[in-house]
């Protein structure tokens, strides 16, 4: 049997896997693109159907193509995979879809790798997992299935109408959370949120977007810290794009809750953290309006002020008096709403790269086994790593790194050429 042969082979094809094979392309390095599905399938069928990006059009891009309107628009989600599919198909990537990666092994005795798919077996001297960060749903193991409730994760959200009549507690509030909890509120359901820490920047500030003030603030490029957990941040580019508020949505009717800690004999035990979470996002929130205003006065900038973005609604009774337990059938609840994030999956990845958690061991996304390298994970190389626009510097790295070890394997003793 005659096993295919590439330079490289990259594992998934959304903003990850497109962006490596444009960088891989224009380095003139053969490669292929592997995809079980379709071309950024998670932006169609892994979200909600009213989700858009959370940053504005003209920054949540590759820079070589602009995405079509409105540069100041939220780009709905069909249009983002949209425009993933033209950006593969203008750069001509060796994508194939519908295949499944079942196992990545070292070659035994000699160089590269063995990619094992439901296609057929591809020979591949480097492997790029760009599968992403969102892989596996994590649902906490707190109310029993029998608990009588409907349990979903935000990843199997779609609307309102997908749930059955009653409340809904939403457990989770960054993007994801905070802005399915708002949709059901709007759609006129009784919510109740749990919030844990997070960030809180403001939408948008004196004038410019908040990712306009995290690149001139250099914030984008913070560098990741060993040990320290990523932050969930609380934003949202929904209805034309908005500050999260967690006091405008309990003054809207929205029930606050702190962390959800346990449940048993029917209630659920929450934490006596919601007004230190929501403090803290206070002090995030306008640590940025500081920053902002310093940096308009040191650079002579003429923004507009905007004093009203430092007013702070009074506290809620959730805040000043908050709830210790929770007896959800009592209060009416129907749905808990998972918004709790993703675990990764690597076991079809069996080489030495990953911890005793499963987790990729890497440096800016160069794994501890040579060959093989990671993209599109939370914080790889700074905080814009999981970002279209940051994913695409990401891969730039890897790519050049891909080419320098290249040029050393193809060494030859007397030439003048590496």
């Amino acid at each position: 049997m005659t096993i295919e042969k590439t330079d490289v082979v990259v594992v998934g094809a959304g903003q990850a896997g497109i962006a490596m094979s444009a960088h891989l392309g224009r380095a003139g390095v053969p490669h292929l693109v592997l995809e079980r599905d379709r071309i950024a399938e998670r932006w169609r069928t892994g979200r909600w159907d009213s989700l858009v990006a959370n940053g504005p059009a003209w920054h949540d891009r590759f820079p070589d193509m602009a995405f079509p309107g409105d540069p100041d628009a939220f780009v709905p989600k069909e249009e983002v995979a949209d425009y993933f599919v033209e950006f593969a198909r203008r750069i001509a990537a060796p994508v194939r879809t519908g295949v499944r990666v079942t196992r990545v092994r070292r070659n035994d005795g000699r160089a590269g790798f063995t990619v094992e798919t439901d296609a057929g077996t591809i020979e591949a001297d480097h492997v790029v997992a760009a599968t992403g960060a969102f892989q596996v749903p994590v649902i906490p193991p707190l109310v029993p299935e029998e608990a009588g409730f409907t349990q979903l994760h935000s990843a199997d959200y779609r609307n309102p109408a997908q749930l059955p009549k009653g409340g809904v507690l939403v457990v989770g509030a960054g993007s994801s959370g905070v802005q399915i909890a708002d949709e059901l509120l709007r759609a006129g359901r009784q919510v109740w949120l749990s919030v844990g820490p997070h960030d809180r920047p403001p939408r948008s500030y004196r004038g410019r977007d908040f990712v306009w003030w995290l690149g001139v603030l250099n914030k984008w490029d913070a560098e990741a810290t060993p040990g320290v957990e990523h932050t969930t941040i609380a934003v949202s580019g929904a209805y034309g794009g908005q500050t999260i508020d967690f006091r405008r949505l309990a003054a809207r009717g929205m029930q606050l809750l702190g962390r959800t800690e346990g449940y048993g004999d029917g209630v659920l035990r929450l934490a006596p953290d919601l007004a230190e979470n929501v403090r803290r996002g206070d002090a995030n929130y306008l640590s940025v309006l500081d920053e902002a205003d310093a940096y308009v006065a040191r650079n002579g900038l003429s923004l507009p002020e905007e004093p009203e973005a430092r007013e702070i609604l009074p506290d809620p009774a959730s805040l000043t008096d908050p709830v210790r337990t929770l007896d959800p059938k009592a209060a009416g609840i129907s749905t808990i709403l998972w918004a709790t994030g993703y675990a990764v999956d690597f076991s079809w990845l069996q080489v030495d790269t990953l911890d005793a958690q499963g987790r990729p061991q890497h440096q800016r996304g160069v794994s501890h086994e040579p060959g093989v390298y990671f993209l599109g994970q939370p914080w790889q190389t700074r905080r814009g790593s999981s970002f279209i626009w940051g994913v695409w510097h990401d891969a730039r790295h890897v790519a050049d790194h891909i080419c320098k070890q290249r040029g050393y394997l193809a060494y030859v003793p007397g030439s003048a050429d590496l």
